[in-house]
């Protein structure tokens, strides 16, 4: 089975001239359209970009904290 053409039935479109123009200055049929959700989408979880900041946050205090100790003098690194 085959499924129906999305333009507009030519023969019970009313204003088409012959050969299927318009006149001018009207507007054309549009073509059926199915856009459009099927269902809800789900709303994204907050734990993922949240648990993401709080580990970059925790690495960037650490890097921090081991330059300013390497300053003070506290440890001894040398790289």
């Amino acid at each position: 089975m085959t499924a129906l053409p999305p333009d507009p039935d030519p023969n019970r479109t009313p204003g088409l001239e012959p050969g299927g123009g318009v006149r001018p200055g009207d507007t054309p049929p549009d073509s059926g359209s199915v856009s459009g959700l099927s269902h809800p989408q789900p709303m994204p979880g907050r734990t993922g970009p949240i648990l993401t900041y709080i580990i970059v946050g925790l690495i960037a205090v650490c890097a921090v904290g081991l330059v300013i100790a390497q300053l003070v003098g506290l440890i001894d690194v040398l790289w």
